[in-house]
């Protein structure tokens, strides 16, 4: 991908929002899920990451089709869809959504969360190498390095030695979580493919969003069975906080397509994934989480690992 300074530097920006407000993002969709809807029976809280998924998809597609009703420009959405290119981005929004979300939160279910957050914290690097492959997307030694800085430095903030049961249901829950590593790898490069042509980053976000949340709503939920409580949930008060974290989910997904459409995906992911960092400095300041050893030391690894990634490279 030839990328000149300027446009690398607009990337680079357009990333580090994407991971910022993904930050926030995640911040929310946790008080979202300590609400009571979300914890009052066994079954609320064995649903409660499907349907969150599910209704967060949902109002970020009602957002951007919305923004683009107002601006006159959803029926270029619409045709987009009949195109070769929104054909590939349906595709990258089901590995994405549906299939590296449902691995996700069961790969939560069998392994725990912090063993499932650190496994699925190497996609960057997957879907690097994708990228390299698929898209020709050529990474120096200087991006590779940054590129495992930043997985390592995740994977200290997240992980938390835990019990666990090493026997079949431990492989389930690896096979699970590889699942996520590839499905959200693949996401980047097939969205970062079919943008090359016809579509644009917003109407690509567009596309995403519907085909997540009919795929949710009409296979996932039923599968699961918490359609009714997905209803239930939607003409609560809960609905207020999941509209306003969708919007905030809208602009991080929107800066993320941005991103990939500008400095391609193996550079867009990894400076995303800085998210972690912002959610715990977000929590520190707002929450009073406790500071750590563990806490200054992966912010140091993952900064210093975007900042590689990042370097604004020399026009071609």
């Amino acid at each position: 991908m030839d990328i000149n300074k300027n446009s690398s530097k607009k990337g680079t920006g357009y990333g580090l929002i994407s991971g910022i407000t993904w930050g926030i993002d995640t911040v929310l969709i946790g008080v979202v899920l300590s609400m009571t809807s979300f914890v009052s029976t066994d079954k609320a809280i064995l649903l409660a990451p499907f349907i969150s998924t599910f209704l967060h998809d949902l109002f970020s597609a009602v957002w951007i089709t919305l923004y683009h009703v107002f601006r006159g420009e959803f029926r270029a959405v619409l045709k987009s869809l009949n195109t070769r290119s929104g054909k590939f981005i349906m595709l990258g929004a089901l590995l994405g959504g549906p299939l590296g979300m449902t691995c996700y939160m069961l790969s939560v279910k069998y392994i725990g969360p912090s063993y499932a957050a650190s496994i699925t914290s190497i996609y960057p690097a997957i879907g690097a190498f994708f990228a390299f492959i698929f898209l020709k997307e050529e990474l120096g030694k200087r991006e590779w390095i940054g590129i495992v800085l930043s997985i390592t430095g995740v994977i200290v903030l997240g992980y938390q030695p835990s019990e666990f049961n090493a026997g079949g249901g431990f492989l389930i829950g690896i096979l699970f979580a590889m699942g996520t590593v590839l499905g959200w790898g693949l996401e980047s490069v097939i969205c970062a493919y079919g943008m090359k042509e016809d579509v644009t980053a917003k109407e690509a976000l567009n596309i995403r969003q519907l085909t997540s949340a009919i795929f949710y709503g009409i296979i996932i939920l039923p599968i699961v069975g918490g359609t009714v409580m997905a209803f239930d949930i939607m003409l609560s008060k809960v609905a207020i906080w999941l509209i306003i974290t969708a919007l905030v989910g809208t602009t991080s997904y929107m800066f993320y397509y941005k991103a990939i459409s500008t400095i391609g995906a193996a550079k867009s992911t990894s400076l995303n994934i800085t998210y972690a960092i912002w959610a715990i400095i977000i929590q520190v300041i707002f929450f009073k989480s406790p500071v750590s050893a563990q806490l200054i030391l992966g912010c140091l690894i993952t900064f210093t690992g975007t900042v590689l990634v990042s370097g604004i490279s020399k026009s071609k």
